[in-house]
């Protein structure tokens, strides 16, 4: 699983509570198919509170960093609307996108920022903001379904007092623009699209260790 990870251009502490590795976890594409069994990277989506409830799963490939040769090689669980994988204790600042490896490659890059993976871009836009909040950045894909979302979050936002601020990839995502152009450019990519004060805050000799 770190190995996957690490494959994504991924250099930020991989051990986190919120990732599990599972050797040998079970997998049917279809409800009436045999099972079998692939190594997994697990990822536990958590509420406000911290409460499980549920699980996404990623299975990878017996023999090299990537994802395993499955029709549907990644599988979300349990209650998800509202809540998300979280990387990191809230304050007052907080990015939010889709994907795991989206997230882990911000804070790869900002490690003192706290991040949540919220799954999908409908499930992005319904994201339950943390009490305390005052800006929530949104690191969002370059598609319609990602713009959807940030447009959808800007609205809840203001109807509760919170500023929302769109992060905007390069490419499709920012995981590809960290395969792409390395962590230094994605740093400076970022710190261009943070208000002044968060990112003088965030990228710091640091950020930059």
């Amino acid at each position: 699983a770190e190995a996957y990870l690490r494959g994504r251009g991924i250099t930020g502490r991989l051990d986190l509570p919120a990732l599990r590795f599972h050797p040998a976890l079970w997998y049917r594409p279809h409800p009436d198919a045999p099972r079998q069994s692939w190594p997994a990277l697990l990822a536990a989506v958590t509420d406000g509170a911290g409460r499980i409830t549920g699980v996404q799963r990623t299975w990878l490939d017996r023999d090299r960093p990537a994802k395993a040769p499955l029709v549907t090689p990644r599988r979300a669980l349990g209650h998800l609307l509202g809540n998300a994988v979280r990387f990191g204790p809230v304050a007052d600042l907080l990015a939010a996108g889709e994907g795991i490896e989206t997230m882990l490659a911000v804070r790869s890059v900002l490690p003192t920022l706290p991040v949540v993976a919220a799954l999908s871009a409908n499930h992005l836009a319904a994201f339950a903001f943390p009490p305390g909040l005052v800006r929530l950045y949104v690191a969002r894909d370059n598609d319609p379904a990602g713009r959807k979302a940030v447009a959808r979050l800007i609205a809840r936002g203001a109807a509760q007092g919170l500023e929302v601020r769109p992060l905007l990839p390069w490419g499709e995502d920012f995981n590809a623009d960290l395969l792409r152009f390395g962590p230094d450019w994605l740093r400076g990519h970022l710190a261009g699209q943070l208000v002044p004060d968060d990112a003088r805050r965030l990228i710091d000799h640091r950020s930059r260790g």
